[in-house]
Order: structure tokens, then C-alpha cells, then sequence
């Protein structure tokens, strides 16, 4: 299969990961507004006796909603029951997909760098998938214990797990590779919630009612806590979507602690509105400014504090052709002579003098400010190089 065909698969495949991670989130974000925004029936109405615990009216779309949740089971099931289920197994199925098409049989490219850990394909991949079903046995086991009662505790233990993984992975992987693993190890704990608690719980309510018995109401309960664990998950999990567009983040020296430090922004602004949904915005409003702050601070840490490379020995131009011909080219060109790829990433091109002035900033952000780039260092581009390539830039970028 050709590269171009390949690159039209990762398309498709992406797009599908986008439109049902919308669906799967959204009616995470609804169905939790949801359940916060119910109000009681009338006591001793009808709508109390048949088992309604709340009620609410919304207006969307030029029509009046009323929606009802029963405090276990409805007196008798509707012929059509509908089952949220497939948006978080789509999204899950087409998400390691991409990671194994991406990150798997590309390893070489995207998951490993020699500089950070000489390991195998083999091996890599292997603690890839150990780190997804792993994470999700860990996780499912500390939801058994008496530490789940404590539900801000419980978070707390969870964050600290999770970036210790962050921290774990950035010793083996690429900054790159990293980052995507945490957010895969977040998506099949989500997914498993789903399938593994969500489901079953809902599966036993409706059991029951079709039996006509008393469901027991604790698969509900777990089920619940499940969703809301979920809840607080998606935000951290859309930032490291995107995160591949930053090599600021995960090409950084300490990119475990930015990626720590920018979910915790994410959980915050979700609790601030799950606070909102329960009428306690004037008590949860100061998450807010704290989480702006929170983000320029790790912003302001995060950038590099480069010397002045400007100073010194003026650089020639030949000098910084030369190394980016060495390591960049063999990627970024029109025919590029790496057997990885047909056409240059991203459709950059550094071959000729005009290019590679066009390109400055973009060269200045993945190669200098960062080691984002070559990927995975497979060219091994030197410290020295990249410093000699920062100071040309600061000197102006001519091509003398």
C-alpha cells in the first residue's frame, strides 16, 4: 500500500475518532448537566408514585422537552430503549487503530528515540500495550477499595498515578509517544468503564424490570460513579489530542510535569461546571481565574530561557545548509530519500536556501527551542547543531 494511500486511511480513520469522540463526550457533558439540573416531582403526585426521582424542562431546536428519570425502573419498559454505548467503543476502536498504524508500525519514526531509551520495536510496542491494560487493572482496583468513598481523595491518588505514568513513559518513549500513551491509557479506562461497569450496571436495571422484581439499585450507583470518573477525564484527554500540534509541550526537558500540570488546568474547569450544574457556581467561580492563571504560569515556565545566541561568532549560511541537509532533508524534501515517507511531513521542504529562510520559526520551534524534531532523533542531530542553527536564526537568518 502506497504512502499516499496510507495517508488517505489515517484520514478517514482520524475523522471517524473526531465525530464519535464528539458524540461520546458530548452526551458525557449533557447526561452529567443532566443529572445535576434535575428537580424533584411533586410529592404524593402521580409522577412521585410511579417513581420519578426528577424532572426536567429545557427548550431546544424551536420545541419544549420534558425529561424524566426514574428513581430505579419505570413501572414498564418502552418498546424502544436507546443505549449509549457505541460512541465510546467507536471512539476507542478507531483511537488505537490510529495509534497502531501511527505509533506501532511506525515506531521507529514516532515512538522511540535512542536518546531517551535504546529499545526495540518488540519491546517498545510491548510496553505500550502492557501501560493501556495495566493502567485500566490498576484503576478498576483502587475503585473496589474503601478509597472510592472518598471520592477527592480518590481523584487525587488517580491524578498522582496517572502522571507518575506520564513520568514513566517519558523515560521510553518520545516526548510524542508519550503523551499520546497517556491519553490512550485515559481512553481505554473510559472505554472499559463503559463496557466493563456502565454496561452491566444498565443491563441488570433493565433485567430486572423485564422480570418485573425490585432492581437492585448499587449497579446503578457504580455505574453512575463511573460516568462522572469519565467526566473529568475528557478534558485532559482533548488537550492531548491536539498536543501533537505543540511541540512546546511534549518536546519540553520536563514534558511529563507540562502535561501534569495542564490536565489539572482541565479537571479544574470541569469541576467548576459540574459546580455550576448543581447551583454552586458563586462557590466553585474562583476555579476559573485559578485555572487562567494556572495556565499562563505553566506557559510562562514552560518556555525555554535560552541564551542570548545572538552573541558570538557570526554563523554562515553554508554552515546551517549543511547540517539541515544532514539531518532535515532526507524527510523534508520533495523526494524524500527516507523509505518512511513518500511526500514531505506536513508538505515542508528544506532543500534549497528560500525554503529553509521560509521555515525559519517553524525550524526554530522543533529543532532548537525543542528537540521535537528530526522524530525520534533518527538523524541524530547534534546539541551543538541545534544551537548553531538557533544562533544563525537570532542573527537574522540571511544567506550569508
Amino acid at each position: 500500500m502506497g504512502i499516499d494511500l496510507m495517508e488517505w486511511l489515517h484520514l478517514g480513520i482520524r475523522w471517524i475518532h473526531i465525530i464519535t469522540g464528539i458524540a461520546w463526550i458530548g452526551a458525557s457533558f449533557y447526561f452529567i448537566w443532566l443529572d445535576m439540573n434535575l428537580t424533584p416531582p411533586e410529592k404524593d403526585g402521580r409522577k412521585d408514585k410511579d417513581g420519578v426521582g426528577g424532572e426536567l424542562w429545557a427548550i431546544h431546536g424551536g420545541g419544549f422537552y420534558e425529561v424524566q428519570k426514574y428513581r430505579v425502573a419505570p413501572p414498564a419498559l418502552p418498546d424502544h430503549l436507546h443505549w449509549f454505548k457505541y460512541e465510546a467503543y467507536f471512539t476507542w476502536l478507531s483511537g488505537f487503530v490510529l495509534l497502531t498504524l501511527l505509533y506501532y508500525f511506525g515506531a521507529e519514526i514516532y515512538l522511540i528515540d535512542q536518546n531517551v531509551a535504546d529499545i526495540s520495536t518488540d519491546t517498545a510496542i510491548l510496553i505500550g500495550l502492557g501501560s493501556l491494560f495495566g493502567s485500566w487493572v490498576i484503576y478498576d482496583f483502587l475503585c473496589k477499595t474503601p478509597l472510592i468513598r472518598h471520592q477527592g481523595v480518590f481523584g487525587l491518588v488517580l491524578f498522582l498515578l496517572l502522571t507518575l505514568a506520564a513520568w514513566g513513559l517519558s523515560q521510553i518513549f518520545s516526548g510524542r509517544g508519550a503523551f499520546i500513551h497517556v491519553g490512550a491509557i485515559i481512553g481505554t479506562i473510559m472505554a472499559a468503564n463503559v463496557m466493563m461497569v456502565i454496561m452491566p450496571g444498565q443491563r441488570a436495571l433493565v433485567s430486572a424490570a423485564e422480570k418485573g422484581e425490585e432492581p437492585d439499585p448499587t449497579p446503578g450507583l457504580k455505574a453512575k460513579q463511573r460516568s462522572l470518573h469519565n467526566n473529568y477525564f475528557t478534558l485532559p484527554v482533548l488537550f492531548i489530542m491536539i498536543s501533537n500540534h505543540y511541540p512546546m509541550t511534549f518536546g519540553h526537558e520536563f514534558s511529563w510535569l507540562v502535561l501534569a500540570a495542564i490536565a489539572a488546568v482541565g479537571v479544574l474547569v470541569r469541576h467548576y461546571f459540574n459546580m455550576k450544574n448543581q447551583g454552586k457556581a458563586k462557590q466553585g467561580f474562583i476555579l476559573l481565574p485559578i485555572s487562567f492563571v494556572l495556565f499562563f504560569v505553566i506557559a510562562w515556565a514552560a518556555t525555554p530561557r535560552t541564551e542570548d545566541l545572538s552573541e558570538g561568532p557570526k554563523v554562515p549560511f553554508a554552515q546551517v545548509q549543511e547540517i539541515i541537509q544532514n539531518r532535515c532533508a532526507s524527510c523534508h524534501a520533495a523526494k524524500p530519500s527516507d523509505e518512511g515517507f513518500d511526500t514531505p511531513p506536513k508538505g515542508v521542504k528544506l532543500e534549497t536556501a528560500a525554503q529553509i529562510i521560509r521555515e525559519k520559526t517553524r525550524i526554530r520551534q522543533q529543532s532548537v527551542d525543542t528537540d521535537a524534531m528530526p522524530l525520534g532523533n533518527v538523524t541524530e542531530m547534534t546539541e551543538e547543531e541545534r544551537k548553531m542553527i538557533g544562533r544563525w536564526i537570532a542573527q537574522g537568518a540571511s544567506k550569508d
